[in-house]
C-alpha cells in the first residue's frame, strides 16, 4: 500500500526528530572530547565483505542480510552493521599508514531482516566507534569507558555491563573441542540453526536464544576456561583499566556476541525493563578483522550503539530530552502589503541567526497569535494597514504580554536587542 510503511521500519517525525538531534549532539561532543573522528561509508557494499568480516555462521549472514544483485550482475547488500564497512573504508583509503591509533566514529542506519519488536526494526541506526592499530588493553577500557560515559550524558541508569574474553586463534581451538564433547550427547536436542553450528562454530550455541540451546549449554565448558596466558593476562589488564577509571562491570563467561570476527575482549550493555531483547549496545575486540578482509595484521576494537534503544530505555526511564530555548519571532501581517513588509522583515532575521515565521494561511490577527503560541515564539510582531500607513509595527512580548511600538526599519535592530 502506497501509504503504508513496510514492516519493521519507522517514520522518524518532527517531535521524534529533536530526540535523534539531541543523541546526535552528544554523540559529536563525546567523541570529539575523546579524540574520535567521523567517517560515513555507502548504504550498501559488495556481499563477500559480510561473509569474510561479519561470518557465514552468525545470524546476520545465515538469516537476517538484504541482498540483492544490480543490473551488472554484482551481489550487494545493505549494510547489516558497521564494523566490516569501517575497515574496508580503513584498508582501502590506507589509513594504516598514517599516525596509529586511527580513531573512527559513525553513525547512520544499519539493516538486518528480523522480526520486529520494541525498539528492534528491520532498518535501524547505530552509532559506533573503532579503534586501529593498538592491542593495548587500555584502549578496551576506553572503549568501554566511552560507551558508559555516553549512557551516564543522556541520564540513564540502573545499567548492567557484562564483559567477557572470547580468546584468540590459539585458545578456541581447544575450548571447540571441549565444548563439543560436551554437546555430543544431547546433538538431536539443539535447534537446526545450532546442529548446523556444532561443527563449523559451536561457540555460536552460547549466542542462541533458543531456550532449549539456552538449557543446553547452561553447565557447558566457557572459552574463558580455556584462555591462553596471553588472552587472560589481557582480560586481567582490561578489568584493571576499567576498575581504575571507576566503571562497574560484571563478567559474563557465557557471553559471546554474535559477530565471528570477536578475539579477546567482548562486552554488551543491557537496560532492563526494555523488552524481551534488552541489551542497548556492545563491542569487542577484532584482532583477525583487517588480515581477513585482505589487509595487514592490525588490531581493532569498537562498538555499536542501538539509537532506537536507547531512545526505548530513556522513555522507560522517564529521561526527558532537554528543550532548548530558541530565540523565535512570529510575524503576523494583515493584507498583501503588509505580507510584503512581514516577509522582508523574516528573511532578514533568520539571516542574522534568528528563527522567524510568517502568516501564510491569511489569517486573522486572533487565529495568528494562537499560531505564534504553537510557535513559540519569544516575540511577535504585528503588521497591519494601519501599521503601514504609519509606517511602524507592534512588537509583542508573549511571555509578558507588554507591547511597543517601533518605526519599521528599526524594528530588526529592535529585536536582535531584545532577543540578545
Amino acid at each position: 500500500m502506497l501509504t503504508t510503511r513496510p514492516r519493521g521500519t519507522n517514520d522518524i517525525l518532527p517531535d521524534e526528530a529533536i530526540k535523534w538531534q539531541y543523541l546526535e549532539k552528544i554523540i559529536r561532543e563525546i567523541c570529539e572530547q575523546y579524540g574520535y573522528e567521523e567517517i560515513r561509508t555507502p548504504i550498501f557494499e559488495h556481499t563477500e565483505l559480510f561473509y569474510r568480516g561479519v561470518g557465514e555462521t552468525t545470524d546476520i549472514v545465515e538469516k537476517e542480510m538484504y541482498t540483492f544483485t544490480d543490473r551488472s550482475d554484482r551481489s550487494l547488500t545493505l549494510r547489516p552493521e558497521g564494523t566490516a564497512p569501517v575497515v574496508r573504508a580503513f584498508l582501502e583509503h590506507k589509513l594504516y599508514s598514517g599516525p596509529q591509533p586511527t580513531k573512527l566514529y559513525y553513525v547512520g542506519p544499519m539493516f538486518r531482516y528480523g522480526r520486529p519488536q520494541a525498539g528492534r526494526f528491520r532498518q535501524f541506526h547505530q552509532f559506533g566507534i573503532e579503534v586501529f592499530g593498538s592491542r593495548d588493553p587500555a584502549v578496551d577500557a576506553e572503549v568501554i569507558g566511552l560507551a558508559m560515559d555516553f549512557y551516564e550524558r543522556l541520564g540513564l541508569r540502573d545499567l548492567e555491563l557484562n564483559i567477557n574474553s572470547v580468546g584468540c586463534p590459539q585458545c578456541r581451538p581447544r575450548h571447540r573441542l571441549e565444548l563439543q564433547g560436551y554437546l555430543k550427547p544431547h546433538a538431536e536436542k539443539l535447534c537446526p540453526t545450532c546442529r548446523n553450528r556444532f561443527e563449523r562454530n559451536p561457540l555460536r550455541i552460547f549466542d542462541c536464544k533458543n531456550t532449549g540451546c539456552q538449557e543446553l549449554v547452561e553447565q557447558a565448558p566457557t572459552i574463558t576456561g580455556s584462555l591462553c596466558n596471553e588472552c587472560n593476562e589481557h582480560f586481567q589488564r582490561v578489568k584493571k583499566y576499567l576498575d581504575t577509571i571507576g566503571v562497574q562491570y560484571v563478567v559474563n563467561e557465557k557471553m559471546v556476541r554474535g559477530l565471528d570476527y570477536y578475539t579477546n575482549t567482548a562486552f554488551e550493555i543491557i537496560a532492563k525493563g526494555i523488552g524481551a531483547q534488552s541489551s542497548i549496545g556492545g563491542g569487542g575486540r577484532y584482532d583477525g578483522l583487517v588480515e581477513a578482509c585482505g589487509g595487514p595484521s592490525i588490531p581493532g576494537i569498537g562498538f555499536g550503539l542501538g539509537l532506537e534503544r536507547i531512545l526505548l530505555a530513556m522513555e522507560q526511564q522517564g529521561v526527558q530530552v532537554p528543550k532548548e530555548e530558541e530565540a523565535k519571532v512570529f510575524v503576523a501581517v494583515l493584507g498583501e502589503k503588509a505580507k510584503e513588509t512581514g516577509l522582508r522583515l523574516a528573511f532578514k532575521l533568520r539571516k542574522k541567526g534568528v528563527a522567524a515565521e510568517i502568516d501564510y494561511l491569511d489569517r486573522s490577527l486572533k487565529a495568528q497569535m494562537k499560531a505564534a503560541d504553537r510557535y513559540g515564539a519569544r516575540f511577535t510582531v504585528i503588521i497591519g494597514e494601519q501599521e503601514l500607513e504609519q509606517n511602524k509595527a507592534v512588537v509583542r512580548n508573549m511571555i509578558t504580554g507588554e507591547q511597543e511600538e517601533a518605526a519599521l526599519e528599526a524594528v530588526e535592530e529592535l529585536l536582535l536587542k531584545r532577543l540578545n
